[in-house]
């Protein structure tokens, strides 16, 4: 087991209530249960020593290779020894997904298709982030790890025999060619239910379920466009990272992973997003998964009724997965962190900030009309929802934090006057198609005073371009979402001009920086890589101006930077290694988007 594998080195299982990380030499490093934002049970990726990791290696002649199995969230980790090949197969069953569990299973076959193969085996849980104390009871077929609050049982299938080191346990095991061996861990709440015992039959059989259950998912997309392997290991990413019980989806399945190695910018990601989850609307709208968006927007339409927030503001930026605004940040000072890259935050401070352009986002999700479903939305929904624009005309006009959650104070964003625009501009649409009751005079004099302003204060002659605030002169690449959501034409002259400017200051070789915080303080210390994210939003807004050869080029040029099973974090950094939180759902999403975008454009030359 390496001390801390690259970051991108993993492939990503899970069953639509919580996710695993296995590193490609056969390491669970991440996984915490019952939910993505559950305390952690692995998390070596986070501390060699006190994360606890679950471990199936071998001894390799060549570094171990990592595979999907096509369509699918089943993992293969090859291990290509001198006597032989050997491989471990990881996926996590999807059972009644919709319904919350306090138990979640993680299965791992192991087979050797040549040869003889020695296995080594080691499974060492650390509760509560590496907190809490546990004992081990072994059995002839199982193993059970006790904490408070939290359990994990271990059931062998085959010849696996476990042995204590401690309070841990591992083994030693020879295979041949046609064996077969499986671990099943269960994982979760504290529950003194037995866990019914398995046959090699009952693991085959939760194999063959779940390889069945993403081959029918798959098949749902409609998308038949030039890059279908990448689009649909996208959108299978996307469905991993939504919690099925109520259609959220988290910003990425880790925390703590840095922006910078040795950096203090680890922040929690293993919440919703208000901005990302709405944004992931339009991407699965693309592709025929209705069934997601529409539970998204559920989801989000709760929370423009509950309007519950720590803020006091009727929306806030994220929320847990279930809706509660309550994310407290504490750092984990007992983890040294990635490489060093300290303190570790659980929870995220950035839930208290304002940033307006979240209403924009909300309202665009919101209004996106779906064929074949009713569309009018129900009559208390909208009062929620004009009640919330009806505040926003005398809030829009606010300094606040910004996109990029900057602490280094308010400013005047003009991305997040850009989304109110939006806010308005959607809600009347919506007004107006659906007959429902609105102040129309007051929203459309709040939308009209938003782009004049924009277009006075957001735009610097000097510059000739777009710029990130109307305090000075910084070019931000959020503004790359500008002609997609409608707010000037894509081959306008200040937009195309906007669009040289970032190529000439934010863009190198296909990789787009989010801003230059040189120019621009962001209050926080250290410097961070390309945002992906951002390179994908350059592809598209490339290939709606027309520039279809550099939006190609660019696009392919981005897709080289996935891991080897195709997955993307937060950010590239200069070297070409991946950075952030993984793997990222804004990144995956706005893959889809850029796909999407090429593919119409390319098909209307024929």
């Amino acid at each position: 087991m390496r001390r801390y594998p690259p970051i991108a080195d993993h492939g990503l299982v899970g069953d639509l209530q919580t996710a695993a990380l296995v590193s490609s030499d056969g390491t669970v490093d991440w996984l915490c249960a019952p939910r993505f934002d559950s305390p952690s049970v692995f998390a070596s990726l986070l501390d060699h020593r006190r994360g606890g990791h679950f471990t199936v290696s071998a001894e390799t002649a060549q570094p171990p290779v990592q595979i999907y199995l096509q369509d699918t969230a089943i993992l293969v980790t090859r291990f290509l020894t001198e006597s032989g090949v050997g491989e471990v197969v990881d996926f996590m069953p999807v059972e009644r997904p919709e319904r919350v569990v306090g138990r979640h299973r993680l299965v791992r076959i192991l087979r050797v298709t040549r040869g003889r193969v020695r296995f080594s085996l080691e499974c060492r849980p650390r509760f509560d982030y590496g907190r809490a104390a546990h004992r081990v009871g072994l059995g002839d077929d199982a193993v059970r790890f006790d904490a408070p609050g939290a359990q994990a049982v271990v059931q062998s299938v085959g010849p696996v025999r476990w042995s204590g080191d401690g309070d841990d346990i591992r083994s030693e095991l020879a295979m041949d060619e046609g064996d077969f061996a499986a671990l099943v861990l269960t994982v979760g709440d504290a529950d003194d239910s037995p866990v019914p015992p398995l046959t090699a039959p009952d693991v085959m059989a939760l194999f063959e379920g779940t390889r069945d259950f993403w081959h029918a998912w798959v098949r749902r997309s409609r998308y038949r466009g030039r890059w279908q392997d990448m689009v649909n290991r996208a959108a299978i990413t996307l469905k991993l990272l939504t919690y099925a019980p109520t259609g959220a989806p988290v910003a990425a399945p880790t925390m703590g992973l840095p922006e910078q190695i040795g950096g203090g910018r680890n922040w929690d990601y293993r919440y919703t997003w208000v901005r990302d989850g709405s944004m992931s609307v339009g991407a699965l709208l693309g592709l025929g998964h209705i069934e997601e968006a529409l539970a998204f927007r559920g989801w989000l339409g709760d929370r423009v009724k509950a309007g519950r927030t720590v803020s006091g503001e009727p929306l806030q930026i994220m929320y847990r997965v279930d809706g509660d605004p309550e994310l407290p940040e504490v750092a984990l000072d007992h983890f040294e962190g990635y490489r060093g890259s300290a303190p570790v935050y659980a929870g995220n401070g950035a839930a208290g900030q304002l940033q307006l352009d979240i209403y924009g986002e909300a309202v665009l999700a919101l209004s996106h009309t779906v064929h074949g479903v009713g569309n009018a939305p129900p009559y208390d929904g909208w009062q929620a929802l004009s009640g919330v624009l009806d505040w926003l005309v005398k809030a829009w006009d606010r300094p606040d934090e910004g996109i990029w959650e900057t602490r280094g104070g308010q400013k005047d964003f003009t991305y997040s006057r850009l989304m109110c625009w939006v806010a308005f501009d959607r809600g009347i649409r919506m007004a107006r198609d659906f007959a429902r009751p609105a102040d129309i005079p007051e929203w459309t004099m709040a939308r009209d005073g938003i782009l004049r302003q924009v277009m006075e204060r957001g735009w610097s002659a000097r510059r000739e371009s777009f710029v990130q605030n109307y305090e000075d002169t910084t070019l931000d690449a959020s503004l790359l979402l500008m002609p997609s959501v409608g707010f000037i034409a894509p081959k306008d002259p200040r937009w195309l001009s906007t669009l040289d400017a970032m190529e000439r200051e934010l863009v190198s070789d296909s990789l787009v920086q989010r801003y230059d915080p040189q120019a621009s303080p962001d209050g926080l210390r250290g410097s961070e890589g390309t945002f992906s994210l951002c390179s994908f939003l350059y592809v598209d807004a490339l290939a709606q101006a027309g520039r279809l050869g550099p939006a190609r080029y660019a696009f392919d040029k981005m897709l080289t930077y996935a891991n080897p099973v195709g997955l993307f974090a937060e950010e590239i950094g200069s070297t070409g290694e991946q950075l952030g939180n993984f793997p990222q759902a804004f990144t995956h999403l706005a893959l889809i988007t850029a796909a999407l975008s090429l593919d119409k454009e390319m098909d209307a030359l024929g």
